[in-house]
């Protein structure tokens, strides 16, 4: 077995440097928790990006998948398979659209629903080729291909990835009035996160989506919502949606769809909007393969029965109050919802990654976020007594150090 050491030294000799990781490898991993090849155990606070919200090799899926396994894994979409089917049935019965239309990446789903959103809109309302324009907001993230980082405001993300995909304008998120504003006769959707998480967590004002609902519908624009980091329970409802009563025109869904055992992403629809979708206008040689659909549908399945929405609505409310009632002087603002909460620290801190590594090596894996932000997103199937045992580590490393 490879050392800590000897696996870092192999990445750094042959990896390219797009990522700056916590000096960490994990090798092995079980529910909440992964361990490094020395045998240091670690609370996962990450979960890969929300993607393991279902928690690390849980068993039903990891069966679904082991059993399909040796069945068929791939025949492309030039054939039908007995997989693709019942999945995407499965995933419109819990997201409540009509259609679905599967692919691999979050970045695929963003790319499919800007396709899909373009298609409609030239279809049914009177805009020039070429001229839709496409509204997005401040400190987005939605991938990293070369259309979504054109709309990205983000340096490090699209600097000398030039010339950028025109059709995208910015206004700041959580602000409807420039949102009314910035809407023309080419305007064709609204693409937004309901949480901001790779911003740090930003969470916008109770009713921001209700009246984006209401701009949107003012306006016969399409509302599309990228749910692929607050999906599937992250923050306390099976969709961040929920919380608000709204729903979108389009849902692009990624991530903790397979709970994290395997690339799944959708963007979803009604069936009027998807219908301009025709044979050969867009598709994946993976996306919809039998083997990601036997991951999704039973991580579904686990998603509704384990009532993990439920439980991250509880555990989150609980982990945010303890993490709020510690007094560290550095702390500028504490904010979640569900089990997706942001720790932001003062300037004065010194920036957040010192603070991540410590924790490190207390035994919690966490991720800094735009310089002085920390995210918590544990898995949704962690204990109560384990949230307990990381507010007591972080208690210790915000009011001693």
């Amino acid at each position: 077995m490879l050392t800590t050491k000897q696996c870092m030294e192999l990445e750094a000799q042959y990896g390219a440097k797009n990522y700056k990781p916590i000096p960490v490898v994990i090798n092995k991993a079980e529910g909440a928790w992964v361990w490094d090849p020395e045998g240091n155990k670690y609370l996962d606070c990450l979960s890969a990006y929300s993607a393991v919200n279902h928690g690390h090799l849980h068993p039903r899926i990891l069966k679904a998948v082991e059993d399909q396994l040796h069945t068929l894994t791939l025949t492309s979409r030039a054939f039908y398979n007995d997989r693709l089917g019942r999945f995407l049935k499965r995933l419109c019965e819990v997201s409540g659209f009509d259609m679905a239309l599967p692919m691999n990446t979050g970045a695929e789903a963003v790319e499919t629903g800007i396709k899909i959103a373009r298609r409609y809109s030239y279809a049914t309302k009177d805009i020039p080729d070429n001229q839709a324009e496409i509204i997005t907001a401040h400190q987005n993230f939605h991938g990293r291909t070369t259309t979504i980082v054109s709309f990205s405001n983000d340096d490090n993300a699209t600097q000398g990835y030039g010339p950028y995909t025109p059709g995208f304008k910015h206004v700041p998120f959580n602000d409807t009035e420039a949102l009314e504003k910035a809407i023309n006769k080419n305007t064709i959707a609204f693409l937004v996160e309901p949480i901001q998480g790779e911003a740090g967590v930003i969470i916008p004002d109770e009713g921001y989506l209700r009246k984006v609902r209401e701009i949107c519908d003012q306006h016969n624009i399409l509302l599309m919502l990228d749910e692929i980091q607050t999906g599937f329970g992250r923050t306390g409802k099976t969709f961040c949606f929920e919380h608000e009563g709204i729903r979108p025109d389009i849902l692009l869904v990624g991530k903790a769809l397979s709970g994290g055992v395997i690339p799944v992403s959708a963007a979803l629809t009604s069936k009027k909007i998807m219908d301009v979708i025709t044979p050969g206008s867009h598709g994946s040689t993976f996306g919809g393969n039998p083997l990601a659909c036997a991951a999704g549908e039973e991580a579904l399945n686990v998603l509704l029965d384990e009532k993990l929405s439920e439980k991250s609505l509880e555990l989150g409310a609980y982990f945010l109050k303890g993490i709020q009632a510690i007094d560290a002087p550095i702390f500028k603002e504490v904010r979640g919802k569900g089990l997706f909460i942001a720790i932001e620290l003062k300037d004065e801190a010194g920036g957040a990654r010192q603070y991540t590594e410590l924790m490190k090596e207390k035994g919690i894996l966490a991720k800094e976020t735009h310089v002085h932000t920390i995210r918590l997103a544990p898995p949704l199937v962690v204990k109560k007594e384990e949230i307990d045992w990381a507010l007591a580590i972080l208690k210790d490393i915000f009011t001693n150090h």
